[in-house]
């Protein structure tokens, strides 16, 4: 049997090391955060945080936000099978009863189903990804070519804006900072969070950083307005 996780339906990807702020206003997860807050111990006070399909927090209820009694907010279907835990860092607690809370990604999992639970929020059963070792050789030959194709593309993007000044030189966090950062697809950011090591990310990085490289420099050379052209953003 997995590991029981309470988990946060999001319309984003959460990846290792990044900062994730939210806005608690839905009554079962004000609840899952009062659980979080009061639990003691020396483990990190922590939820799972994995994709809707569908890009909707709340995808049934009465039309308040939500769901009825006793209603799960969504089914397994809805969900993409890979997610991140987020633990919680800052927790502000506002009069009317709300969170703001600032969360940092820490551990990827495997949603296996959907646990009966008596809690009024989201559990499910869940295994651990095995943690990605330090970057090997191959990583660390991939990532000065991936940061190439990361400035090339982020040059073309918003050409006046500066480019990053600073990138972080471990090989997997530089591939998780460039996943959560470019304007990627859910299925695009799914597959880079679901990867199996830094090497694999990385590759599949630089042929998706190439691509959109290819695809807006070839919108730039139109004699019209990027904005007009460009394909929609990731609501992410």
């Amino acid at each position: 049997m997995g590991a029981i996780l309470p988990v946060f339906p999001l319309g984003t990807v959460l990846f290792p090391g990044l900062v994730l702020p939210l806005h608690i206003f839905e009554e079962r997860y004000r609840t899952l955060v009062r659980d979080l807050v009061a639990t003691t111990g020396d483990e990190p006070h922590e939820f799972g945080v994995v994709t809707l399909r569908h890009g909707s927090e709340v995808l049934s209820g009465d039309g308040d936000g939500e769901p009825p009694a006793g209603e799960p907010p969504v089914a397994a279907g809805q969900l993409y099978d890979i997610g991140c835990t987020a633990e919680l860092r800052q927790v502000t607690e506002l009069p009317d009863g709300r969170f703001d809370v600032v969360t940092v990604g820490r551990r990827r999992f495997r949603v296996l189903s959907i646990a009966a639970d008596p809690h009024p929020y989201l559990t499910a059963e869940v295994e651990w990804l095995q943690d990605e070792e330090p970057a090997d050789e191959t990583a660390g030959l991939l990532a000065p070519r991936v940061l190439a194709a990361f400035r090339t593309y982020l040059d073309l993007l918003r050409p006046e804006s500066e480019v990053l000044d600073q990138v972080p030189d471990d090989p997997t966090v530089l591939s998780h900072l460039i996943a959560a950062t470019a304007q990627l697809t859910t299925d695009e950011r799914q597959e880079l969070l679901a990867a199996p090591d830094t090497a694999s990310r990385l590759r599949t990085e630089l042929r998706l950083l190439n691509r959109e490289a290819g695809l807006l420099a070839r919108v730039r050379a139109v004699p019209v307005p990027l904005s007009d052209l460009a394909r929609p953003v990731s609501p992410n």
